[in-house]
């Protein structure tokens, strides 16, 4: 399948708005000339009929209209390109490869943190290296050295074009421990001391380039700087890191780079990362004015304002409603507990580094929650339950709290108070492959309404260190075997993966740019039904004691806003959209009218607003800003046939209709699953 976007040219006064495509990686990138009318001038094309436009609303729309070069941009979401060859018979496909698909790839941007290593302590002769990987994109060389700016990344890649073209090569040296401390005693290197004491295997290996410089390492290496094109390598960014993660040790400067097989795939590369950045939801969140995280308040705490927050309420009712459908019973539990909860469940003692600190009230000690689990365990010993209950399935939106470093944090990718979608059912032993098939139907119903349709099904095998004997372990992973293949879908085993109290089934979806987000999780669990000493009464009266599953679809609302955020680079489905409905008066005489289009829309159930004080021109461009997916513009002739001119962000003009007309068609976009994802409200 093979879907276009536009992406903007150096020339172009802003950004085209772009609709979601799936696609995958490794992914093809097609750049090509348009060989019709451009996208651009059908969605902006005539906003309204010679009745309710003026001159200005003419000269807006020709200014519109006049589309500026631009390049598009297509990503192959499988392998069926040729599918496409006829209309696209003359590009040149770019595929761009993993460390994981191409060897070559991976020696190369391995070879450039060696080379990169080099140009800095050319340059900056005190600098001390510590170590340099190959990373997804790229690689990356932490230094302990002065702060970085960009004019030495661009001093370094220059010495680093000047390596490179000296084809110097790349040598391997096998050495006895003693005369690699030797060696870094005199280089005078003490972070590759620590590294060579964290090496266990013998001979230790050195890589050389040329006689210069040379490295503890591994490998592998590319036979020799020439190899690499310089062309295809940039240096993108410089960042603090502590050394080996630890805040308590030095901070060092991390140099990031990226390196391709050719210039083209660095262009690719760089077109995406382009558009990536215009999707970021940091950004797109000031912008649409959807949440913020307020230093006064504290960092990785989300404030959800009006807009986001009604997003968020769709997205909780929606959950509900599926939840309710399939026989879970909804929780509310307190956010806070007595530490022995915790003590019981074994967090105070592996997770305790990721917890708040305790807090005292009246001699006894509590604990903010860090995972709702123990909390519907309390639920389940309320009361004495029979086999003939089962399965029982309590699901709760809980808002959690970790601790994490302030380095760390990521927008709504890396917070501290997070609300999870999390779900858990206490089952017989031969109810769990029926209940995971359950959970995976209801994953798929859930993640299929927000227009993800793409994942990665991986399923976690029991580790070396496990609780529950091997008997039960071997039903719970068959059980989890048959449901997917039950289901159909494709599956990775990662053996050994699974965590100490369960085997797990983990599931990413994948988003508009190929990006994979791990959300939803399936895990079984033999630990604390054990630790809590839950139990139900067998046929024969008898204790036994239950299954529990822990399940979540969507993580946490926070970072599935995030994901949705970027996926659909803010241009959210009309269904989800806060906004759907903006009323725009071409004059202020039409304000009273509009006001009564937007009473009669709301009791609808559609979520609109009046904008006006403006020139009309300004106001359609303020809504195009702001995301509105609809405009319904009000002039005289309006007022008078008691209609609206309604124009759609990817539709064009949807022509003048009357206010029951735009009800009925919103209502039928927003209910057909088909159209679910659309803002074209046209018949």
């Amino acid at each position: 399948m093979l879907r276009s976007f536009l992406v903007r040219s150096p020339k172009m006064a802003a950004p085209f708005a772009i609709s979601p495509l799936p696609s995958s990686t490794p992914f093809p990138f097609h750049f090509h000339k348009p060989h019709s009318t451009p996208r651009f001038a059908s969605l902006h094309g005539t906003l309204f009929s010679p009745t309710t436009s003026s001159s200005i609303l003419n000269l807006y729309r020709a200014k519109r209209q006049k589309c500026p070069s631009f390049i598009t941009l297509a990503i192959a979401t499988d392998s069926s390109i040729h599918q496409n060859q006829n209309q696209r018979g003359s590009e040149d496909k770019i595929v761009l490869p993993t460390n994981e698909s191409s060897e070559t790839l991976l020696r190369i941007r391995h070879t450039c943190a060696h080379v990169m290593a080099m140009a800095v302590q050319k340059l900056f002769p005190d600098a001390k290296v510590t170590i340099g990987p190959w990373i997804k994109n790229g690689f990356y060389y932490d230094f302990d050295i002065e702060s970085l700016t960009d004019n030495d990344l661009k001093k370094i890649k220059k010495e680093m074009d000047r390596i490179i073209g000296r084809n110097l090569p790349l040598v391997r040296e096998e050495v006895s421990r003693d005369e690699a401390l030797r060696r870094i005693m005199a280089l005078n290197e003490p972070y590759k001391i620590e590294i060579l004491e964290s090496i266990k295997e013998e001979p230790i290996t050195i890589y050389h380039i040329g006689e210069e410089w040379w490295d503890l390492c591994a490998g592998p290496h590319v036979d020799s700087t020439g190899k690499i094109n310089k062309k295809a390598v940039e240096l993108e960014s410089v960042a603090g890191a502590y050394w080996r993660g630890d805040e308590r040790k030095p901070m060092l400067q991390r140099i990031y780079g990226t390196a391709w097989e050719n210039e083209e795939q660095l262009k690719a590369y760089l077109h995406f990362k382009e558009e990536a950045k215009r999707r970021d939801h940091r950004r797109l969140g000031k912008d649409l004015d959807l949440f913020s995280i307020q230093d006064d308040a504290g960092g990785g705490l989300v404030f959800w304002h009006p807009k986001g927050a009604i997003v968020r309420d769709i997205i909780e009712d929606l959950w509900k409603k599926i939840h309710m459908d399939r026989d879970y019973d909804l929780l509310y539990t307190p956010h806070v507990a007595k530490a022995e909860l915790w003590k019981i469940s074994g967090h105070l003692d592996f997770y305790k580094e990721s917890m708040y600190d305790q807090m005292s009230i009246e001699d006894e000690i509590y604990q903010l929650r860090p995972m709702n689990c123990p909390n519907h365990i309390v639920v389940y010993k309320r009361k004495l339950n029979s086999y003939r209950d089962f399965p029982i399935r309590v699901a709760e939106l809980g808002t959690v709290y970790r601790y994490e470093l302030s380095g760390s944090l990521h927008g709504l990718f890396r917070v501290r108070g997070f609300t999870q979608d999390d779900a858990h059912i206490f089952c017989l032993e031969d109810q769990i492959k029926d209940e995971i098939r359950g959970v995976l139907d209801l994953t798929e119903e859930i993640l299929l309404k927000f227009g993800f349709d793409k994942y990665e099904v991986n399923l976690s095998t029991r580790p070396e260190k496990a609780v529950g004997d091997d008997n039960i372990w071997e039903k719970a992973i068959s059980a989890l075997k048959d449901a997917l293949d039950d289901k159909g879908w494709t599956y990775q085993i990662d053996e050994g993966g699974g965590a100490f109290y369960g085997p797990k089934i983990d599931l990413k979806i994948e988003d508009a740019l190929g990006r994979k987000w791990q959300c939803s999780t399936i895990q079984v669990d033999f630990n604390l039904p054990q630790r809590f000493d839950i139990t139900y009464v067998d046929s024969d009266g008898e204790s036994k004691r239950p299954i529990l599953i822990h399940r979540a679809v969507l993580g946490s609302l926070e970072r599935f806003f995030g994901v949705l955020i970027e996926h659909y680079a803010g241009d959210f489905p009309l269904w989800l959209s806060p906004i759907q409905v903006r009323v725009l008066p071409v004059t202020d005489a039409q304000l009273e009218y509009c006001n009564d289009v937007i009473n009669n829309l709301k009791k609808k159930g559609i979520r609109a607003q009046v904008c006006h004080g403006e020139r009309l021109a300004k106001l359609i461009r303020n809504a195009e800003k702001q995301k509105i997916p609809l405009m319904a513009v009000v002039g005289a002739k309006e007022v008078e046939t008691k209609s609206v001119t309604v124009r759609s962000r990817f539709g064009g003009e949807l022509g003048t209709m009357s206010v029951d007309d735009l009800i009925s068609r919103i209502n039928l976009t927003t209910e057909n699953p088909s159209s679910i994802h659309h803002f074209d409200i046209s018949n």
